[in-house]
């Protein structure tokens, strides 16, 4: 017997974890469920308890809303650049005085960087 599911479920699910540049097993690790059954939904062979849309959800970084469909999703930044808000959320957790450091490295950077561009 074939279980309901939530119409376009595995679809969005699928559609978000590529967007965020992640494997199966990847969202799996992070959610604390199996590659396998990120594919069981994905395909929609079944409907996920409400706990387990809570883990997925929170492991994409969208709301339940956005992955139930009940809210549009949200293109996010490409997964190259999941790599630098990653860094940015680690950075948000230093010292004040390393942040201001930082932030003083990124300054000359820029900077330096714009004048090479200038000048080529």
């Amino acid at each position: 017997m074939r279980v309901h599911t939530l119409r376009g479920f595995g679809t969005r699910l699928t559609e978000i974890r590529r967007s965020r540049g992640l494997t199966q097993a990847a969202l799996g690790k992070t959610a604390g469920l199996s590659q396998r059954m990120i594919a069981y939904y994905e395909q929609d062979d079944a409907q996920p308890p409400a706990a387990v849309v809570v883990h997925l959800a929170r492991a994409l970084r969208v709301s339940t809303d956005e992955l139930l469909g009940m809210r549009e999703f949200k293109e996010s930044p490409s997964p190259r650049n999941t790599r630098l808000l990653k860094r940015l959320e680690n950075v948000e957790r230093l010292a004040a005085s390393d942040r201001r450091a930082l932030l003083k490295f990124l300054d000359l950077l820029l900077t330096n960087q714009g004048r090479a561009t200038a000048q080529g």
